[in-house]
């Protein structure tokens, strides 16, 4: 009798909780700054991305980086949600970010609010890159975007926000 082991043609929902339990809590972050700080938002993104990977299971748990895969699927649903709403919903109201555990939250609260600002496709790419650390390579595979095209996005993405903090930025980064 074989034990009920993971083999490469099997998964179960029981493997899936397991992958969900351990990503979740991070494709939640990925997703709030993705959102420009809206963790409701934040965390229907995750939810939402989470239901496609189940509905998939079977084929992403092949896969040879799942959370890779997860991640695009977040990005992804994130533009998708960004497009379908992009006229009929309006903020009325923002909660106030509960404190985190940063050296600065004047810093935190100031670069989250000019992220926010950006174009979606340009915060995208600077969350990617150097929040979540992924390559250039990485980045454009999980955009669909070429590399030359993932350097120049963020490179005016880091103009803007330059441009957007400007000597608030030096102000903030002092010890």
């Amino acid at each position: 009798m074989e034990s009920p082991t993971k083999t490469g043609t099997d998964s179960s929902p029981l493997e899936f909780r397991e992958f969900a339990a351990g990503r979740s809590r991070h494709l939640v972050r990925t997703a709030y700054l993705l959102t420009g700080g809206d963790a409701h938002l934040a965390e229907d993104l995750a939810q939402e991305a989470l239901g496609k990977l189940y509905a998939g299971w079977r084929r992403v748990s092949r896969m040879e980086n799942p959370a890779g895969y997860a991640r695009t699927v977040l990005v992804n649903t994130f533009l998708s949600h960004r497009r379908r709403r992009s006229s009929s919903e309006h903020v009325t109201d923002t909660f106030v970010e509960t404190p985190g555990r940063g050296d600065d939250p004047a810093l935190r609260i100031a670069l989250l609010g000019a992220l926010a600002e950006l174009p979606q496709q340009d915060r995208a790419v600077l969350i990617l890159r150097y929040w979540e650390d992924l390559g250039v390579e990485e980045t454009a595979a999980a955009l669909r975007l070429t590399p030359s095209a993932v350097r120049s996005r963020a490179s005016r993405a880091l103009a803007r926000l330059r441009a957007r903090l400007g000597d608030q930025l030096d102000d903030l980064a002092r010890p």
